[in-house]
């Protein structure tokens, strides 16, 4: 009954209702690094997929991963990166962390490339703990400038 009541349109309160929205809108999209929970954490690096007009360049956050724990394949236009952070002699220590946001262990990416991507043209650089990976255009899908001729 009393849920009832309060419901009614004439008893509600716009402000009261806008606020209580807000507040209920913040809690599930708010994710800020401050409000982040217990389990709150990535599982995977960040990527960025970025297309040029020569081909593509994938950029991948790896802070920490040696080069020789990455592997990287490319097959029927998926590129897949997956390796493994391991463990720092720090934190081997038996410390009490209060906040722990870094991670460790295995990851993997699979990301579908466009049609437009050449998986035989593809370099990748580790530095400074950025993965990039430049993947070619295929010639024949690349944009073209054709000269139009005025009489």
């Amino acid at each position: 009954m009393n849920l009832m009541l309060r419901n009614r349109p004439s008893e509600l309160d716009p402000v009261e209702e806008l606020d209580r929205l807000q507040r209920e809108l913040s809690r599930w999209f708010d994710f800020g690094f401050d409000n982040m929970g217990l389990l709150d954490r990535a599982l995977a690096p960040a990527v960025d997929l970025v297309e040029t007009n020569e081909g593509y360049t994938l950029t991948v956050d790896l802070p920490g991963v040696d080069k020789k724990d990455i592997n990287l394949t490319v097959e029927n236009n998926v590129i897949t990166i997956e390796g493994e952070k391991k463990e720092t002699k720090e934190s081997k220590d038996k410390k009490r962390f209060f906040r722990k946001e870094t991670w460790e262990g295995s990851f993997r990416r699979t990301i579908s490339l466009p049609v437009a991507a050449d998986p035989d043209k593809v370099k990748a650089e580790l530095k400074n703990g950025v993965l990039t990976v430049s993947i070619g255009k295929k010639e024949e899908l690349k944009p073209r400038q054709i000269a139009v001729q005025v009489k």
